[in-house]
């Protein structure tokens, strides 16, 4: 029994460690590698995101661009020349050296009446802008939209045409098309519109108010640029970088940073611009 029990082979305290070893260093690679995939992943859902986003927002905005001007064939509002230009931008200063253009766009619609049977005319004001992005930086604890972060925030409202003396638009609480700004992107870096003749050639300035408003007339495609950043850093080291504006060298964008940007630009057809609206603002037809 004795020399049985001397033949069991045992683990010595030097094998011992030597598996712990081992095993520390199996852990520390699987660990590295699974922060190695997280991180990946992050970033690609970051930019995933980023992309989604600025893509979904522009494919609004062309389809705005596109309903500009518009109007039904028994659309009998009266026609307001101040109040009723297809299109406007103006240049919006959000701080001492950050800006981001303002776009408001008007078009008919309508509501059908179930108890009249009739179809009711309305008319609509769309207008993009961007605001202060006032939500904290975790990471510096300023708030996003100080320097040297400028970030913004890109809303949009709906409202409605009342009639009046004088008329206006106003968000009209029983008609549900209609809603005050609600935000649509953060981390945006700049917003750009471009308003392009039939020559290609840029309007500058764009028509802002009922004083230019004859430059809609020349209208034929709206430029649109969006440049968003990402939420997190991006990169390993800092790296210098510009971002080209649209049309305007003036504002471009210098960082030297982390973080990455996406800068989509699309081009919008006016379809209903130009010869029937001249028209209309001539003649005062409704």
């Amino acid at each position: 029994m004795k020399k049985e029990i001397s033949n069991i082979s045992g683990v010595t305290l030097i094998e011992l460690l030597i598996g712990v070893v081992i095993s520390v260093v199996m852990m520390a690679a699987m660990f590295t590698s699974y922060n190695v995939v997280n991180n990946t992943y992050s970033k690609i859902t970051d930019t995933a995101k980023m992309s989604q986003a600025g893509r979904e927002t522009l494919g609004m905005i062309m389809k705005d661009v596109r309903m500009a001007g518009f109007k039904y064939f028994g659309d009998n509002i009266p026609y307001d020349a101040n109040e009723h230009i297809p299109i406007l931008i103006t240049k919006q200063s959000i701080s001492s050296d950050n800006l981001c253009d303002r776009l408001e766009i008007v078009y008919g619609d309508y509501k059908y009446d179930d108890t009249l049977k009739n179809f009711e005319y309305k008319r609509y004001k769309v207008t993009y802008q961007c605001k202060k992005d006032g939500r904290t930086d975790p990471k510096s604890g300023e708030e996003y939209w100080k320097p040297p972060q400028n970030l913004k925030i890109l809303e949009k409202k709906k409202e409605v045409w009342i009639p009046g003396k004088p008329g206006s638009f106003a968000v009209d609480q029983n008609d549900k098309r209609t809603h005050d700004f609600e935000d649509l992107v953060y981390f945006v870096q700049d917003l750009i519109f471009a308003p392009i003749d039939e020559n290609g050639k840029l309007i500058s300035p764009p028509p802002s108010s009922s004083a230019n408003a004859s430059k809609v007339n020349s209208i034929k495609i709206v430029d649109v640029l969006l440049s968003i950043r990402s939420k997190n850093e991006f990169f390993r080291l800092k790296n210098s970088r510009v971002k080209k504006a649209l049309h305007d060298s003036g504002r471009d964008i210098k960082f030297n940073d982390k973080y990455m940007r996406e800068t989509i630009i699309i081009s919008a057809h006016a379809r209903n611009l130009g010869f029937w609206w001249k028209i209309k603002m001539k003649r005062g037809l409704h």
